[in-house]
């Protein structure tokens, strides 16, 4: 397990442990992180990241803005650039 934090500017949007986190798209391609991952930090562009929760179930969370995924000390951190009334007006209420 490691612990994954996504954050904007002002809000977390999501913290807790993880079994993997598949970064889709990173400038370079995808990118899957695992528990104890070299340390590494890269920017994201417009896409989702794909989470594997401890339960093994997973869960998609859109990162429509690009950001920069930082790795180390087994935890990996977001940073995405969107705001969370962006996050909410563009995914939270569609159906």
């Amino acid at each position: 397990m490691m612990k994954l934090t996504i954050a904007t500017v002002g809000e977390v949007l999501f913290a807790d442990d993880v079994r993997q986190v598949a970064a889709c798209p990173g400038t370079a391609g995808e990118i899957t992180i695992l528990p104890h991952h070299a340390p590494i930090i890269t920017p994201l562009k417009k896409g989702e990241l794909r989470i594997t929760l401890d339960d093994g179930s997973i869960k998609l969370i859109p990162v429509p803005d690009g950001g920069m995924l930082e790795v180390g000390d087994n935890q990996a951190r977001v940073r995405t650039i969107m705001n969370y009334g962006s996050y909410e007006t563009k995914f939270c209420s569609q159906k």
